[in-house]
């Protein structure tokens, strides 16, 4: 019987605690609470930017991140550096490029001896836990505590917070398994009033618009709903304890929803993530940023809001400055990319604020989906419609061979991304400027296509897992 099963979860989360403060306070001096602020990270699992009532979602029940954005600073161009789970969070977790950062495909742990922004935060003085989904590997000297929960990965926060040391500033990385399927058979007892019903979706115009593909929409609105109702839990803690208005709350998602041409994808389907920060003492409140954002920057903002120098391997850019000028430049581009997740892959993006180029190594291959979407209800439409010749061509992407090596979308004319104007000629100016920033940023950040590349570990067509052949005996 493992150490939690054998007492209550209080009373385990609160022995890790004392445990590891011990270890703190004869290691390191604490920092004054009030002289640099808190900082609370939550992250959604695969939460669209687009799925919230405070980014236009008219039936999505966000209350509680709506209200955070109606009082804090709503980004409406921020993107994550990649579409995938654990690579995309240890990239917000060491301000570098997937790539990088030696996990920069699916399931790679990060190296132990990472440079990561809680470690920073940590030997400053400030008390660091991890709560929910990690996914990262074993970095755990990196936090003073860590500890899980199922199924949303949010059931412990507000513990954490509840039992963390009073004479120390904090950071909180909570992270929800929420949105993330299977979806969980108990997610309407915790939706924000009565489960989403078929009408109460947007469907996307990349997606069939079915009964089943509805239904789908709508248990993963469930889900973020539930997320919504986590987030409210911590905000009222902060509150209740005091120190709301000196904590910078980030609320973000690790990559686009869990549905076809979404996660795992370039487009903003997949990359682009909801942003609101909440600080009343530093940020603007009842502001909208529209200037360009990257995941890769939150590491720099937060060590650089610490009062801390931001060391040589952080890549991105810290954007204090947007926190009380939200629309000064920070960017002229935000970079993307996709490795391998469940498939073969490399592709590469340039994002401007008009603007998105894709760069695809292995055009022969199709865009299909993550394995659990490949066995979705909706890629189940997807792939009948489309063997019997009826799947119209905007819901065609992820099943079409051979694709285009080269994508250039007008997105302010065309936001969804549809109509690839690579080969227009009136473009081609556009198409060489965003083409050679992504050379630039390849050759600066040593970006290659592997050789050989990680073969796919699923089949495309059932998502099954894919037996690998044995190796010849030596």
């Amino acid at each position: 019987m493992s150490a939690e099963r054998g007492m209550g979860r209080r009373e385990f989360l609160g022995a890790s605690i004392a445990a590891a403060l011990t270890v703190v306070a004869g290691s390191r001096a604490c920092l004054a609470a009030a002289k640099r602020p808190n900082f609370v990270i939550v992250i959604g699992d695969d939460v669209g930017w687009d799925d919230h009532g405070c980014y236009g979602n008219p039936f999505v029940r966000t209350p509680r991140l709506d209200a955070m954005a109606a009082r804090g600073l709503r980004f409406d161009n921020a993107y994550l550096t990649i579409s995938s789970c654990s690579p995309s969070r240890a990239s917000i977790m060491t301000g570098m490029y997937p790539h990088n950062t030696g996990a920069g495909e699916l399931h790679q742990p990060l190296a132990a001896d990472a440079v990561t922004m809680p470690k920073l935060l940590k030997d400053a003085g400030y008390f660091t836990a991890c709560a929910g989904k990690f996914h990262m590997g074993d970095i755990k000297p990196h936090f003073d505590v860590v500890t899980d929960s199922q199924p949303s990965g949010c059931e412990k926060w507000v513990e954490v917070l509840e039992q963390r040391p009073e004479d120390q500033p904090f950071f909180c990385w909570f992270a929800g398994h929420d949105a993330h399927r299977n979806w969980s058979a108990t997610r309407g007892q915790h939706a924000i009033g009565q489960p989403h019903g078929p009408d109460e979706v947007v469907v996307p115009p990349f997606l069939p618009d079915t009964p089943e593909v509805r239904a789908d929409l709508g248990e993963y609105y469930d889900e973020v709903s539930r997320l919504d109702g986590y987030l409210g839990r911590v905000l009222d803690e902060l509150e209740r304890q005091g120190v709301l208005d000196d904590t910078f709350v980030l609320y973000m998602s690790d990559n686009g929803r869990p549905f076809p041409r979404c996660k795992t994808t370039l487009y903003d389907s997949g990359l682009k993530t909801p942003f609101v920060v909440h600080w009343p003492a530093g940020a603007a409140r009842g502001a909208v940023s529209p200037r360009l954002v990257s995941s890769v920057d939150v590491a720099p903002t937060v060590i650089a809001l610490a009062g801390l120098e931001a060391p040589p391997s952080f890549a991105g850019k810290s954007f204090v400055e947007l926190l009380t000028e939200p629309d000064a430049k920070l960017r002229d581009y935000v970079h993307g990319e996709h490795n391998w997740h469940d498939y073969q892959a490399h592709e590469r993006s340039v994002r401007s604020e008009s603007y998105l180029y894709i760069n695809n190594a292995f055009p022969e291959l199709p865009g299909t989906p993550p394995a659990d979407a490949v066995r979705s209800p909706t890629y189940d439409v997807m792939q009948a419609r489309f063997a019997a010749g009826t799947l119209e061509p905007a819901h065609a992407g992820p099943l079409v061979t051979p694709r285009t090596a080269e994508e250039l979308y007008d997105v302010r004319r065309d936001p969804h991304q549809l109509e690839n104007l690579a080969a227009r000629p009136e473009y081609a100016p556009v198409l060489e400027e965003l083409r050679g920033a992504y050379q630039a940023w390849a050759e600066r950040t040593a970006d290659k296509v592997p050789d050989p590349p990680t073969p796919d570990g699923f089949d495309r067509v059932t998502g099954q897992r894919l037996k690998r052949p044995q190796q010849p005996a030596e």
